[in-house]
C-alpha cells in the first residue's frame, strides 16, 4: 500500500512477519510523510532497514525495551550516496527549518535512525 510518493507501507512491516496494529499504522504514515520531505530534499532513494518492530522481535534483536520501533515512531535507514553522519545532518536541518518533526536522530556505522518522539534526541 503506498503511503507517500516514494514510500510503501510493507517497507516499514516488522521483519517477523507480525502485524501491524491500527495504531502503529497510523504511527508509520506520520513517519514515511516526514522521510519523504528527506527524500525530497537529498533527491535520492531511502532503503528502510528497520520500521515497526513487534515486542517479540525487538526483544530477540536486542533493542530497547522502550524503542520507538514498538510505536511504529522509528526508522533506521540508509540513503544512497550519503553517509549516517550526512543523513542525520540533513534532518537536522530539516527538523530546525520545520520541514521534519522533531524526534530522535542517532548515527550509527552502517545507518540513520530517526524518531517522530516529538522532543528531542540525541546519540
Amino acid at each position: 500500500m503506498k503511503i507517500t510518493t516514494n514510500f510503501n507501507l510493507e517497507e516499514f512491516n516488522c521483519k517477523d512477519g507480525s502485524l501491524m496494529p491500527n495504531t502503529v499504522m497510523i504511527n508509520i504514515i506520520k513517519l514515511a510523510k516526514n522521510l519523504q520531505v528527506l527524500r525530497d530534499y537529498l533527491n535520492t532513494s531511502i532503503t528502510v532497514n528497520s520500521g515497526y518492530r513487534s515486542p517479540k522481535y525487538n526483544a530477540k534483536i536486542g533493542g530497547v525495551k522502550n524503542s520507538q520501533h514498538l510505536l511504529g515512531n522509528a526508522s533506521d535507514l540508509m540513503v544512497k550516496g550519503f553517509t549516517p553522519k550526512q543523513v542525520a545532518e540533513a534532518i537536522e536541518k530539516l527538523i530546525k527549518e520545520g520541514k521534519m518533526q522533531q524526534g530522535g536522530i542517532g548515527v550509527y556505522p552502517t545507518f540513520t535512525h530517526y524518531d517522530i518522539r516529538g522532543t528531542k534526541a540525541r546519540w
